[in-house]
């Protein structure tokens, strides 16, 4: 394939094996891009896809997938840790190669249109692809959550502005049909890694003090008097909050790292790390989601192996051991980096 673009839908089951596989069985056998990954997860009822190959093709899985999930997903009966706006939570596109960010653009643009005629859902755009530059954020678009939705297209109170109150496409008006999907959400970015730092506590209190001091937006101070003031954040281009797992008896410290390259893994980890021991607890491992860039794990790889060690496959094994990426479940990085994948699938 000389033009390779990836799609990374998030959609809002995690706990329903059957319901989960029915909505990839849509895309598995399709011509032209392969699934190179299915990450359920029941505490935040969330499960993350990994769709790479040529764009036409993977734009068309896309569209399959989104009607496939919005006929599986009921939103009223939703609950979970992780944000959440509706059945199909974030859907972007992200160039691979041969692939430019105008080219993602495009295909974001197009499939929101179509799923807005043709599913009748409410459809916003965001990042590279948004309409309005107050659109950019996935967290604006998403105040509110599934449940402030109602109130977005009644006219009701909202947190939002009116740019980033209504749909791009779709349904504008609440009923039946956006009351079970929600909002779809559509988007064109770089190369994001969804990484989560393991806080050794059940209730999350450290875990939301570290992701306020991490992330790049950082805390809101308000004084008695009604002003406010916001205190940055200590890592570059990272969203970041504490959230409890139940499953697992810890809590996790929740990051994008939206530039890998600004804040790599090992930076995000060790930071959080260093906070956990300053409120005498630990971090004693981390969790990828979804696939990462080969690169992004050769970066931490140097940072914990000896500094003699070239081979690309000693520096992935260091990294996995050093941000402890095996604590939850195995770890295997040949389908779990993104080169390493393709070239497994397109092999086989």
């Amino acid at each position: 394939m000389q033009e390779i673009v990836e799609c990374v839908p998030n959609i809002s089951e995690g706990r329903d094996s059957e319901k989960i596989a029915r909505i990839i069985d849509v895309v598995r056998d399709m011509e032209n891009c392969a699934v190179l990954g299915v990450e359920p997860d029941s505490d935040y009822n969330r499960t993350v896809i990994t769709i790479a190959g040529e764009p036409s093709a993977v734009q068309e899985a896309a569209f399959q997938l989104i009607c496939k999930a919005i006929e599986e997903i009921d939103m009223t009966k939703h609950e979970g840790e992780h944000p959440r706006l509706g059945a199909v939570d974030v859907c972007p596109f992200v160039p691979l190669k041969g692939v430019s960010m105008d080219d993602c653009v495009g295909l974001a643009q197009s499939l929101a249109q179509r799923v807005g005629a043709e599913c009748n859902v409410p459809t916003f755009l965001y990042g590279s692809a948004a309409l309005h530059q107050e659109k950019n954020l996935l967290s604006t678009i998403r105040k509110g959550q599934y449940e402030g939705l109602e109130a977005r297209l009644t006219g009701g109170e909202t947190p939002h502005s009116e740019h980033t109150r209504l749909p791009d496409y779709g349904s504008k008006q609440w009923g039946v049909e956006a009351e079970k999907s929600g909002a779809i959400t559509i988007g064109a970015r770089g190369i994001l890694v969804a990484y989560n730092v393991n806080i050794d506590e059940p209730d999350a209190l450290v875990a939301k003090k570290i992701g306020s001091l991490v992330r790049s937006t950082g805390r809101l101070v308000k004084r008695e008097d009604g002003r406010r003031m916001r205190v940055p954040g200590m890592l570059p281009m990272v969203q970041g909050m504490g959230v409890s797992l139940e499953a697992h008896g810890i809590s996790q410290v929740s990051m994008n790292l939206r530039d890998v390259t600004q804040c790599p893994m090992h930076v995000a980890f060790e930071a959080c790390k260093s906070i956990a021991s300053d409120h005498d607890t630990s971090a004693p491992g981390s969790e990828l989601v979804g696939l990462v860039p080969l690169e992004a794990m050769l970066e931490s790889g140097r940072w914990y192996a000896d500094q003699e060690v070239r081979d690309e496959r000693a520096l992935v094994t260091a990294a996995i051991e050093g941000l402890g990426l095996d604590s939850l479940g195995s770890f295997d990085p040949d389908e779990r980096i993104i080169e390493w994948a393709l070239l497994k699938a397109v092999s086989q």
